[in-house]
């Protein structure tokens, strides 16, 4: 990955969100408190006219400028988490280009941050059911040799499939904790977000 494709990454991921920023509504009006697809999109907007003005050196400095705005734009527990992740993520990134390895060095500290911020574990109906099995495909795809590329698909495809395992799931973290048992059988809407994330990794990376 390079500076120009960070940048098209975050483009890519604003343009899912508005995409997909009802159904991510719809999801958390079940269980939250119906504003993760409005501060998504809120925040990935942000993000896109934020670095529209920068000059980054770096592909963390793209990372890193996309977390410092949704923390500052975003309200609610999202911008904290999704904020924190990207400045983690871009922190690693100290080149101008990073390799698949690098890449994944830097995802797994973007869930450290979160995992870290939101006390959050596999199985806790939150973004990490689709962070985490993500992060583990992309590293067993880029250690069998593939490329970026596969790694990213196999990234979003897993993140996918976590994201669709929150659903028999009680939540344990969040809003949603509050409801009990009453939070089974819905779709957990940050673990949906994470998934749009990926996937917008995996198009940008095929597109290259």
């Amino acid at each position: 990955m390079d500076i120009d494709l960070a940048r098209t990454w975050v483009q890519a991921i604003a343009a899912a969100v508005d995409k997909h920023k009802d159904h991510l509504t719809q999801l958390d009006s079940a269980i939250g408190d119906a504003d993760h697809g409005t501060n998504m999109h809120r925040g990935f907007s942000a993000a896109v006219a934020a670095l529209a003005d920068l000059p980054p050196d770096t592909v963390g400095a793209v990372l890193v400028k996309t977390g410092t705005t949704l923390i500052s734009s975003v309200g609610g527990a999202s911008g904290p988490l999704y904020g924190s992740a990207f400045r983690a993520m871009g922190k690693v990134l100290e080149a101008p280009t990073a390799d698949t390895e690098q890449f994944a060095a830097a995802l797994a500290a973007g869930l450290h941050s979160v995992q870290q911020l939101g006390t959050a574990q596999a199985g806790d109906k939150t973004m990490i059911d689709a962070y985490a099995p993500a992060l583990a495909a992309f590293r067993l795809t880029a250690d069998s040799g593939s490329d970026f590329a596969a790694a990213a698909l196999a990234a979003a495809d897993a993140a996918e499939q976590g994201m669709r395992a929150t659903t028999p799931m009680q939540a344990r973290k969040g809003r949603a904790s509050y409801l009990g048992a009453r939070s089974i059988g819905h779709q957990d809407p940050g673990a949906t977000s994470t998934a749009l994330i990926f996937r917008a990794l995996a198009e940008t990376m095929a597109s290259r």
